[in-house]
């Protein structure tokens, strides 16, 4: 399941799970930055996968890490990230049966 720290606003009717990967070397911070009422940032390390839950209409900002610095190195509809939860059960099902496998498979996902 989705961690959800920060609640999308209640104005927000529906919501899409979503899966980002960092697929670079580098430490990123992800943002959502145009949905009014509602902060969403996220540091994401080479290799990890980040699970979240946002609004269809949400832009997911990129900023890679650099020396005492983060640059904007995209930004994605969560429209294009979103995940379908029922093909995604099995795995939710095996991480809640074995938290290890998570783990696995981030790095893999990072390969």
């Amino acid at each position: 399941m989705a961690q959800i720290i920060d609640h999308i606003p209640t104005e927000q009717s529906e919501s899409i799970l979503c899966c980002y990967v960092n697929a670079t070397s580098k430490m990123q911070i992800v943002r959502i930055t145009n949905i009014r009422d509602w902060y969403f940032e996220r540091v994401v390390f080479p290799g990890q996968r980040l699970m979240f839950e946002a609004p269809p209409q949400a832009q997911l900002e990129i900023h890679t890490g650099m020396m005492a610095s983060a640059i904007l190195s995209d930004t994605i509809s969560c429209a294009r990230l979103a995940v379908d939860p029922e093909e995604n059960a099995p795995w939710e099902q095996q991480i809640a049966a074995n938290p290890q496998a998570e783990q696995a498979t981030a790095v893999t996902a990072g390969s």
